[in-house]
């Protein structure tokens, strides 16, 4: 006779920011709940993700800056880059973070954990290590695994991708890097900081979702710094043995490099679910479900990088815990809404992007959306004229131009390099690009203002601390709205009206 199965309020599969994060809603909002999970507690994020890299990237940061002090009359020095220790940062801030993500922590809030690996063997019946559990809703949350290219050979060489690269003692000779996204951008320039030749290889342009002329910027940092940047450039096998490792191009060229990172993307960590058991409909993208994040089984939600076609961002999955814990918890109806998610890339310069760029606005007016208005506060040569650069383009109201030169926080850092672009719908924020020091940090009022529907007149209007960087959105603003000002006619005509009678 089979053992009837333990029953709880919440089942979520899963230990990485989503899951920890529905988890920790539900249980603290008087639910019963197990978390199942097989892997790490943190998921990707905190072990082989966001922290770790970023934990280097600051690293590196530090001894580009000792190459650079030159230019503030500081002499500079080549560093000395103690790689070991290096990782032992790294290694620190994980471990900093570890507790707020562990065991104990959770199961300290009166979370069930089970460390085991959970498939579904029905509707809504799950098996752990022999138990069977049943939940009145079921989380699914187990994000995502780097996605290896079939290249002929690539299997027979010792490749790393995110989750073993931060276990290297020692600095690659020479790191070839497969993929041009955010994740093989921010690690090229990071470990070249620290000392390694790199080669940065991508079948098309690197950072290819984002603003091309954001991207121009960060390609022509990298290259400047001796990044080495293969665009266009398909790999048609890989050879190693005991001497380097090989790529070849379909150019018939030859890449020699100590080490390989394989950075081509990601896919949903699907495998080993059960889910066709239970119903629950998936492809390659992902787990299929409708804006609530419920799946073919509306009894099931899932959450997070393993979602078909969601941003794969930690914010993300703290975005769809809260949508699943207004549902599942107070039956209250919640919508995902992807359009205004913000993203950065952590390069230096910074490159981040909210909304649509300029080339997905500009498309979707072609398509027949709502007409967009573009300003712009661009790095660039000082002293060039805003009023010269007008885009008379048909497929955008005219565009006006504000230089990032302008901004003096930036001058007194040597850090004019950059733009903040905005498009404009009605008079309000309908996506902004940022490319340049601390664009991450810079986005987050136009995320406040997107979401409250903050009009530019507002934002133009602020009285900003002087000199700081965020004074570039202020003046981004009042890049748009100044024409309408200034080189109005109806307002000229007024304003001599009313100096006539003003005593």
């Amino acid at each position: 006779m089979t053992p009837k199965p333990t029953r709880s309020d919440l089942i979520v599969i899963g230990a990485g920011a989503a899951g920890l994060s529905v988890a920790s809603g539900a249980v603290q909002m008087g639910a019963s709940v197990t978390l199942i999970e097989a892997g790490e507690m943190g998921g990707d994020c905190l072990n082989h993700g966001c922290v770790p890299s970023k934990a280097l990237i600051a690293a590196a940061a530090r001894a580009h800056q000792m190459r650079d002090a030159g230019r503030f009359g500081i002499t500079p020095v080549e560093p000395q880059v103690d790689f070991p220790a290096v990782m032992d940062h790294v290694r620190s801030v994980i471990a900093g973070i570890a507790p707020h993500d562990s065991q104990e922590r959770f199961a300290g809030l009166g979370v069930r954990v089970l460390r085991a690996h959970a498939r579904f063997v029905g509707p809504r019946l799950i098996e752990v290590a022999g138990e069977r559990l049943t939940a009145r809703r079921i989380v699914i949350a187990t994000g995502s695994r780097p996605f290896v290219p079939p290249i002929p050979g690539l299997d027979t060489v010792e490749y790393l991708t995110n989750e073993t690269i931060f276990g290297l003692d020692a600095l690659p000779g020479h790191l070839a890097i497969l993929g041009g996204g955010p994740i093989g951008a921010e690690l090229a320039q990071a470990f070249r900081r620290l000392g390694a030749e790199v080669t940065l290889i991508d079948s098309g342009t690197i950072l290819s979702r984002e603003d091309p002329q954001a991207v121009a910027l960060v390609r022509e940092a990298m290259k400047r710094e001796g990044v080495a940047i293969r665009e266009d450039t398909r790999i048609a096998s890989v050879e190693g043995g005991a001497g380097p490792i090989r790529l070849h191009p379909e150019t018939g060229e030859v890449i020699e490099a100590t080490h390989l990172l394989v950075a081509t993307g990601r896919t949903a960590g699907v495998d080993g679910l059960g889910l066709e058991a239970a119903g629950i409909r998936a492809d390659a993208r992902g787990i299929e479900t409708d804006a609530r994040l419920r799946t073919s089984d509306r009894h099931v939600y899932a959450i997070g990088d393993v979602v078909a076609d969601a941003p794969s961002f930690t914010h993300v999955a703290g975005y769809h815990a809260g949508i699943v814990i207004r549902q599942a918890m107070l039956g209250l109806p919640a919508r995902a809404d992807h359009s205004r998610i913000p993203r950065v890339t952590y390069t230096s310069p910074e490159l981040a992007q909210l909304g649509p760029t300029e080339a997905e606005a500009r498309s979707a007016r072609r398509k027949g959306g709502q007409s967009v208005a573009v300003a712009m506060a661009e790095g660039g040569a000082a002293g060039a004229d805003p009023a010269a650069t007008t885009d008379t383009r048909t497929d955008v109201i005219p565009t006006s131009y504000l230089r990032y030169t302008d901004n003096d926080r930036a001058r007194t850092e040597k850090a004019t390099e950059g733009f903040v672009k905005l498009l404009i719908r009605k008079g309000k924020p309908h996506g902004v690009t940022i490319v340049g020091p601390q664009a991450g940090d810079l986005l987050a009022p136009w995320v406040q203002a997107m979401a409250s529907g903050t009009r530019l007149t507002v934002i133009s209007g602020l009285v900003l601390p002087y000199p700081t960087l965020p004074e570039l959105g202020k003046r981004a603003a009042g890049a748009y709205l100044s024409p309408k000002l200034f080189d109005n006619p109806w307002v000229e005509r007024v304003v001599r009206l009313i100096q006539r009678v003003l005593p």
